[in-house]
């Protein structure tokens, strides 16, 4: 009998963010986009949202101690390669995600996904959570990761335009991050540019607009594709660029689910080994 030889560890992701009982986007989407791109990942549930395709009808948050130890017991066990926050949904929540997060992964590579307003229009950030989000978590995020609208309020500058894309992340960047990802879904035009800015480099991610309403949980799929990436130990231009084609190709291949804002489709490796 032969010995079977160690398996490598997977990339290690803990997620942080608010669960969705739709399943497209928050958890759900971390959990199916990270297992697809290769990681394991883990998951800390900060709020659980009542919501399908067509909005959000309740949020109810989960006890700050609840939150903090989820973290707690998830690190000082299993460890994480990489930390990917969603929806944190107020002040407090952040406070205790960023103190836990200090004091258990200082050091470990954080995406931030400043998830503040949900496909449907919903808003998933109370306003006076923003500047404790600028001062807690975007100092020092190895990512951020937001969309034009996010990037306006996160900045102070328009994101009309690429060259408005390029402004904010120049801003974000002199607010604490080491990089950048300024989504270009929300700006007009036929092709999709996203602008990524480092401390030392720019770079510009282009594709043909997709014209579909299968868009619920584009944001939260993306940054846990990326994390996964950045856990297996991609350059971080190579993560972005290997996470939006998980997400183009999750876009191009939903299937009709719900009345509203459809899910990508996360399984779509899967599909193509069937």
């Amino acid at each position: 009998m032969t010995e079977a030889k160690p398996a490598k560890t997977p990339a290690r992701i803990l997620s942080i963010a608010g669960s969705d009982s739709g399943g497209g986007a928050g958890i759900q989407a971390d959990i199916k986009a990270i297992a697809m791109n290769g990681g394991f990942a883990m998951t800390a549930v900060t709020a659980i949202t009542v919501q399908n395709t067509q909005g959000v009808y309740g949020v109810i948050p989960v006890p700050q101690d609840a939150i903090a130890g989820q973290i707690k017991v998830t690190l000082s066990d299993i460890g994480a390669d990489v930390i990917k926050t969603g929806m944190l949904g107020d002040r407090k929540t952040i406070e205790t995600v960023s103190g836990i997060l200090n004091d258990f992964a200082a050091e470990t590579p954080r995406v931030i996904d400043p998830v503040m307003v949900a496909t449907s229009g919903d808003r998933l950030l109370a306003s006076d959570a923003v500047d404790v989000l600028k001062n807690l978590l975007v100092p020092g995020a190895f990512l951020l990761t937001p969309n034009a609208p996010e990037a306006e309020i996160l900045s102070g500058k328009a994101v009309e335009s690429v060259d408005g894309q390029r402004r904010a992340a120049e801003r974000m960047l002199e607010s604490g991050a080491k990089a950048v990802l300024v989504k270009g879904g929300h700006v007009g035009g036929d092709v999709i540019v996203d602008v990524l800015q480092t401390e030392y480099d720019e770079f510009f991610f282009e594709s043909p607009r997709i014209e579909t309403t299968s868009t619920h949980g584009t944001g939260c799929t993306l940054a846990s594709a990326i994390a996964t990436h950045i856990g297996l130990g991609k350059a971080l231009p190579d993560a972005v660029s290997a996470g939006r084609d998980y997400l183009l190709k999750a876009i191009e291949s939903a299937k009709p689910l719900g009345q509203g804002h459809g899910p990508v489709n996360h399984g779509w490796p899967l599909d193509e080994e069937r």
